[in-house]
């Protein structure tokens, strides 16, 4: 599965705000520069069904619908990340989940409006990483 004992995977999407302002190729790029690979990828538009299922952990939240209806506002790219400690070092590339308190250089701060228009999501444990990886990603 992975190339060494040390690689982990993770779960990248990139949200309808940064595929509607064209910044996939700008966000690969920079995740491949701090020495992760992209292992497989797939655009899709999710479903309210696949929205609702894949952000349940949110359900009781506040911001649950409105987190669903953006998410199925437009297209999306799934990718699966590899690489050394890769929930980690993408968490740090992608950035406090609000732009504004985002540190410069990361992914949210250079390409995300708002909370919830962000750009991107990634993973935030190994454990939940497998699990959502497995929502996108055949075994």
């Amino acid at each position: 599965m992975t190339d060494s004992p040390s690689a982990e995977r993770t779960l990248c999407i990139i949200k309808p705000d940064a595929i509607a302002h064209q910044f996939m190729e700008a966000i690969n790029e920079s995740i491949e520069a701090v020495g992760l690979r992209i292992v497989e990828r797939k655009e899709l538009t999710l479903t309210l069904e696949q929205a609702q299922a894949f952000y349940a952990v949110h359900k009781e939240r506040p911001f649950y619908e409105s987190l669903c209806r953006f998410m199925t506002s437009g297209p999306i790219c799934v990718q699966l990340l590899e690489g050394k400690d890769a929930v980690r070092a993408y968490r740090k590339l992608m950035g406090d989940t609000n732009p504004e308190k985002a540190a410069d250089n990361t992914l949210r701060k250079r390409f995300g409006h708002s909370i919830e228009a962000n750009a991107v999501h990634g993973s935030d444990s190994p454990e939940n990483a497998t699990q959502e990886i497995a929502f996108f990603f055949a075994p």
